[in-house]
Order: structure tokens, then C-alpha cells, then sequence
């Protein structure tokens, strides 16, 4: 098992409802193929570094979790096409 760390943004204009259930989405995913979660860091709305799609802020969410090796490229899969999600990135911690 390896420990993954995950960061999300996601569009500002959503309402909070959709917003939390965009973040539960996501920890479902990693539940779902197994992986633990460990710790959820939520930033709230930052400005972005550079414009993404003519936004400039964004909600920035970081999530900590335990997994195997094939499920970083699964999750990933599944957050490509979501369309609310500005970027993301999942980054393999050292031990």
C-alpha cells in the first residue's frame, strides 16, 4: 500500500450543496477501489495562479490517502471527465 496525495479544484460558481457533493464524489471514488482515507485538508476558494478556462478562482480540496498502486490511474480515469473539476493532481508521497 502506498500513500497518494490528491488535490482538486473545483469551479467557484457552484453552490455549496454541489460543491460537497462534487469532494464526496471524489472520496467515494477512493473508497470504492479500495484505498483508506487519512486526512482532508479543504482550502476553501483561492485565486488561481493563471486563468483556466476564463476563471480565475477556484475551491481547492487536498486529500490524503492509502492505496495500491493501480488505483491513482482508476480515480484519475474517473475525475478526467467531470466536468466541474478545473484540475487536478494525485502525487505519490514518500515513505
Amino acid at each position: 500500500m502506498n500513500k497518494y496525495e490528491l488535490t482538486i479544484i473545483v469551479r467557484p460558481d457552484l453552490e455549496k450543496e454541489a460543491l460537497t457533493a462534487e469532494f464526496d464524489q471524489v472520496k467515494e471514488l477512493i473508497t470504492k477501489f479500495g484505498g483508506t482515507i487519512d486526512k482532508v485538508d479543504e482550502w476553501g476558494k483561492r485565486k488561481l495562479a493563471y486563468e483556466i478556462n476564463k476563471v480565475n478562482e477556484g475551491f481547492y480540496n487536498f486529500i490524503e490517502f492509502t492505496a495500491d498502486a493501480n488505483v491513482p490511474a482508476e480515480i484519475e480515469s474517473r475525475i478526467r471527465i467531470k466536468e466541474n473539476i478545473l484540475r487536478y493532481l494525485i502525487i505519490r508521497q514518500e515513505d
